[in-house]
């Protein structure tokens, strides 16, 4: 298991449920709330700013799912010290002292944004560090922690799709309950982003959309969140693979200001249940490997 800060965490955990119930994966990739101390040392900001950007609490959401006969995936490592939801090179020659390798998208919207691989800014805007990065730093967080949790994400898709000759990946996250812009409107309960139709059969995202909208949930598709580099890097629905991402509006089952768990948590992880359940018995997964898919 690779590891992290003084090799006391571990980077991610992936849990394999005792008996497979259906090719079902449940992935939580910026839940986690473990921060180096240099990286702390380094930024201008405190914790609790940081923190902000996290997924809080997702994976705690998911994580009795592989009781239930589901693989789950989480990330301990921060999202604004790596985020594994990126290209592996997506980043900012701004933020770094020394040359990035000529390969290195630079240019991309959410480099733009800050949001690269190594973000410069936290979810709201505000700068990370106080001084600029040696890239050499910047590609070891890249090579120890984003590619072993890609090759490790990559390993368990190839072992579910040779089990059943087709997979579904859940990629769960959350989202602020209000937007950074005054214009948008109010953000529904649940956004599904299936890449406007493109990374998964449009039947996964209607059964998700039926389900959690029967259990109360306001839904909406593809705005502000259609996904990001994992619902678009491993939804391939031509060779089987079927990935959907859920952005959950945090206002539901947490207390964003003070970053704890609200009353309906045990209610929104219990649902989580219910959604598992309904994917493994009502999606026709032999209906979904890649000759049915690629005809079309």
């Amino acid at each position: 298991m690779t590891r992290f800060d003084g090799d006391m965490s571990p980077a991610f955990e992936i849990v394999e449920p005792a008996q497979w119930r259906a090719p079902v994966i449940f992935n939580s990739p910026h839940s986690g709330s473990t921060y180096p101390d240099e990286f702390l040392s380094a930024s201008r900001i405190d914790l609790v700013t940081l923190r902000r950007s996290e997924d809080s609490f997702m994976d705690e959401l998911i994580g009795h799912l592989s009781d239930r006969g589901f693989p789950t995936v989480r990330v301990n490592f921060p999202r604004s010290y790596v985020d594994v939801n990126r290209e592996p090179y997506e980043l900012d020659p701004r933020m770094f002292t020394g040359r990035l390798p000529s390969f290195a998208n630079t240019r991309s919207m959410r480099v733009a944004g800050g949001l690269g691989t190594i973000p410069r800014v936290v979810g709201d805007g505000q700068e990370i560090y106080r001084d600029r990065i040696v890239v050499d730093d910047a590609l070891a967080r890249i090579e120890t922690l984003y590619k072993p949790y890609h090759r490790a994400l990559r390993r368990l898709i190839n072992k579910v799709h040779q089990m059943f000759g087709t997979v579904v990946l859940v990629d769960c996250h959350s989202m602020p309950s209000v937007g950074v812009s005054r214009d948008e409107p109010r953000r529904p309960d649940i956004v599904i982003g299936d890449r406007y139709g493109t990374s998964c059969t449009p039947l996964l995202a209607d059964r998700v959309e039926e389900t959690m909208g029967g259990l109360g949930y306001s839904i909406g598709r593809n705005k502000p969140y259609a996904g990001g580099f994992i619902t678009e890097h491993y939804g391939n629905p031509a060779s089987g693979l079927h990935a959907v991402q859920l952005e959950l509006n945090r206002g539901i089952y947490m207390d964003e200001r003070r970053r704890e768990r609200g009353p309906r948590f045990g209610q929104v992880a219990s649902d989580f249940g219910v959604l598992a359940d309904v994917l493994a018995t009502t999606i026709p997964f032999g209906d979904l490997g890649p000759f049915q898919a690629a005809a079309e």
